[in-house]
């Protein structure tokens, strides 16, 4: 029963993660959903500053402590480590949940893309972040990465094995390009409005510090085998390579 209840738990978390980055594509492209980026409660603009904000750092202080090794080795006292990662990720979506729900709308526009074939590009590379986003989710291992996998092994009464390092595809490129599809997804707005600008600002920001932190943890994980990944690889924007690495840290 135990084991049943695990990977139960498991596969309820990979659902709302699902959930939640689809709505998170509708929010961010104000397509669909109800409530968006651009279509949610109305508010004075000092209120939905300070509750945006709010919300935002709500979402960055979730994802990023529950991510370190510390919190992890401390929260693993009290969680089964086989449901670890799964309780993360149903936070995170939870976070989410709670964003769109309370999202305040600031609708100032600050540019609006009308030239047809313009606006088209500005849209294919919305599309492309997401697909970059996810695509690389499976280029380390999207199963282990929302605790499917970690689930699955406790069900069978296996023990959990770390996964290996491995350059695949668009790590061989960038060393974050799971980061990379989220920044290209946000920017690439058609319309931008102060709204969606407060949010992809800050999201921006928290990425790039996040990164600094996860940085040190690997190199502190790996030593030398990540100090060579991160020397021949850049960290988001693509360049032309001099020489090949051999393996990537599993995110």
């Amino acid at each position: 029963m135990k084991r049943y209840l695990i990977i139960g738990y498991g596969a309820a978390s990979y659902v709302l993660f699902v959930l939640a980055f689809m709505y998170l594509i509708g929010f961010v492209g104000n397509i669909v959903v109800p409530r968006s980026v651009d279509h949610a409660i109305a508010a004075p603009i000092g209120q939905a500053i300070a509750v945006n904000a709010v919300l935002l750092g709500v979402f960055g202080v979730q994802h990023s402590v529950m991510a370190r090794q510390g919190f992890k080795r401390w929260w693993t006292r009290f969680v089964p480590p086989s449901i670890e990662r799964s309780t993360y990720v149903w936070l995170s979506s939870a976070a989410l949940v709670l964003l769109y729900w309370q999202w305040r709308t600031m609708p100032a526009v600050l540019w609006d893309v009308r030239q047809p074939a313009a606006r088209m590009v500005v849209w294919a590379l919305f599309w492309l972040g997401w697909a970059i986003a996810f695509t690389s989710t499976f280029m380390i291992n999207h199963f282990d990465l929302f605790g499917l996998r970690q689930v699955y092994l406790a069900w069978r009464g296996k023990p959990y094995t770390e996964l290996g390092f491995r350059t695949h595809l668009f790590y061989r490129l960038v060393r974050h390009p799971l980061m990379l599809g989220f920044l290209i997804a946000f920017w690439a707005a058609p319309t931008m409005t102060a709204g969606h600008l407060l949010f992809s600002i800050t999201i921006t920001g928290y990425i790039l510090i996040a990164l600094q932190i996860e940085e040190r943890s690997l190199v502190a994980a790996m030593g030398d085998q990540y100090r060579d990944y991160r020397r021949d690889v850049p960290m988001l924007i693509p360049r032309p390579r001099r020489q090949s690495a051999e393996t990537v840290g599993q995110h």
